[in-house]
């Protein structure tokens, strides 16, 4: 190995050590003194709610996938959130559960986005399995027809997904 592939593969290893950091890293945590704007957004959420109630959660996200951009933000009091019906989501939540459910919405979301492009994939299984899986996600919300075996995630969707996601992973 000459130096300049030995050090090229050190810096590898250390890129390959950072990014595994990164991805395993905690999210940002309440300590007793964070450093001053360390929660730029829960601070703004605490400040348009009435000192009374139970608090609220509030997600928020400004994503570029497929060159399309999405900016959302929807926040519910904790009292709603306790009072609703849980059960009514459970269609929405199941149709998730599921690895090629979730593999299709990546891929659409990364800009396969038609029947046939979808079907090249094999670890998708065969094409009835494929239009039963997108069936079950168009239904409870997740993709939409764009018409001639297109599919779209509605942009209303697509930081509640990658919250989802993202609440899974912690």
């Amino acid at each position: 190995m000459t130096n300049v592939e030995e050090r090229l593969a050190a810096l590898e290893a250390q890129v390959a050590a950072l990014t595994e950091h990164a991805a395993t890293a905690p999210p940002a945590a309440a300590t007793s003194h964070p450093p001053a704007g360390t929660f730029w957004a829960l601070d703004g959420l605490k400040q348009r709610l009435p000192p009374d109630g139970a608090g609220a959660v509030l997600y928020t996200g400004t994503v570029r996938v497929a060159d399309q951009h999405y900016d959302w933000q929807y926040g519910r009091t904790v009292d709603d959130l306790l009072a609703g019906d849980w059960t009514e989501l459970a269609t929405a939540l199941s149709a998730l559960a599921h690895p090629v459910r979730l593999r299709l919405l990546r891929e659409v979301l990364g800009g396969r986005q038609t029947t046939g492009e979808l079907a090249e994939i094999e670890e998708l299984g065969t094409t009835g399995q494929l239009h039963h899986h997108l069936r079950l996600i168009t239904a409870a919300g997740w993709l939409r027809s764009a018409g001639r075996g297109r599919y779209a995630v509605p942009a209303e969707r697509v930081v509640p997904l990658l919250a989802i996601l993202t609440a899974a992973g912690r």
